[in-house]
């Protein structure tokens, strides 16, 4: 019974890293999403991103509930499935909006590897991408499998050595905090950008649903899919809530809102600079590598189907990757690598921006409807299948 128990707390809180190693990539590891969407909005950035990451609990909570519960597993049979009469043009509307992504989020991750390395070595930002570049697409290619199997271990790292980073700052340069939550009320700016600032973070979260649903299938009930985005929610608010507080150490410094890569900025001003400054380094670096590893792979896989029959085969022979798929990293890594051109804050800003914008009528808006007309999807089947379900 003990045993069981274990197993089911331990599917629960691995789905919920999931969601956090998805959470933490290029932008979160180098604060400049933190800073974007809630710490240049004052004061409100100390509950805005739990109300964000909320907002996403109760979106990321429902679909894996209706994935498990339907046993749709691949995003493609969960959209048509989710969707309904309207999947035709809705399933459609979600590849493009899937495919935005996959071009956005790993080009922030290159240009965060890049931009980290650029200031640690003052190499220019060009041939600093252009090496990160480099290494995803080796990695892409020839280690995803690697990637795999340490993600939990990584995310472990990643949480240790970001509590190392951030707390010692958090406590040492307390009063720097107050300073600049004294600052933040005097601005008195409106609490009506900081809410939308943070309903676009949130929004914008939601096209990780592709990549969530296929973890519903761990799940022994639909309903653990609940109890698992609780803790979730838990891990990465309180993540999130302590980057804003270190971020708010260098908040008065006036070249704080110029910098690329925020939490680098902030360890180099706070405690311990020499042994934080690499730690942080690896550490973002990290983050934006194994993302962009994971999207590349994503999408090699998307560009390059395989039956089950040729799958059997290729592990019969123990063959690697093919020739198409090395073309196929290739075109992903040259699109990215030319994307990131544009800039960390720039892709952030904007980029992550606009695809919050197309989530809007493909995620928001639906789920929405579809809560509402199947009562949080407790009507019987038989009344779905008549029209009722979106």
């Amino acid at each position: 019974m003990q045993a069981e128990k274990n197993k089911t707390n331990s599917i629960l809180f691995g789905v919920a890293f999931v969601w956090f190693t998805t959470h933490f990539g290029g932008g979160f590891a180098s604060g400049a999403q933190i800073y974007s969407y809630f710490v240049r909005y004052g004061i409100w950035c100390l509950v805005m991103p739990v109300l964000a990451m909320l907002y996403n609990a109760v979106f990321f909570a429902y679909s894996l509930r209706f994935a498990r519960k339907h046993q749709v597993y691949d995003y493609r049979s969960y959209n048509n499935a989710f969707y309904g009469r309207f999947a035709p043009i809705f399933s459609n509307l979600f590849e493009v909006l899937y495919i935005c992504v996959m071009c956005a989020a790993p080009a922030v991750a290159f240009a965060t590897g890049g931009a980290t390395l650029s200031t640690l070595t003052g190499l220019p930002y060009l041939l600093c991408t252009f090496l990160i570049g480099i290494f995803i697409f080796l990695v892409a290619i020839f280690g995803t499998d690697l990637v795999r199997k340490v993600a939990s271990v990584l995310s472990v790292c990643i949480i240790a050595g970001l509590l190392i980073v951030y707390i010692p700052n958090i406590i040492s340069e307390f009063p720097k905090i107050s300073e600049a939550a004294a600052a933040m009320s005097q601005e008195h700016l409106p609490l009506g950008d900081a809410l939308y600032s943070a309903f676009l973070y949130g929004t914008f979260q939601l096209s990780n649903i592709a990549v969530f649903v296929q973890h519903a299938r761990s799940f022994e009930r639909p309903g653990d899919a609940v109890k698992s985005m609780g803790i979730g929610f838990v891990v990465n608010a309180l993540m999130m809530v302590m980057v804003v507080l270190g971020l708010m150490t260098v908040y008065t410094n006036p070249e704080a809102a110029g910098q690329s890569v925020p939490t680098l900025f902030m360890v180099q001003n706070g405690v311990g600079a020499s042994f934080m400054t690499p730690l942080i380094s690896v550490l973002i670096i990290l983050g934006a590598v194994s993302t962009a590893v994971n999207m590349v792979a994503a999408m090699v896989k998307r560009l390059c189907p395989e039956t089950e029959e040729e799958r059997q085969k290729r592990r019969k022979k123990k063959s690697g990757v093919t020739g198409k798929e090395i073309a196929a990293a290739l075109v992903c890594c040259l699109i990215d690598f030319g994307i990131a051109q544009f800039g960390l804050l720039t892709l952030i800003q904007k980029a992550y921006s606009g695809i919050a914008y197309l989530a809007i009528p493909v995620i928001l808006v639906p789920y929405l409807v579809h809560m509402a007309v199947t009562r949080f999807d407790a009507k019987s089947p038989e009344k779905q299948e008549a029209g009722i379900k979106l």
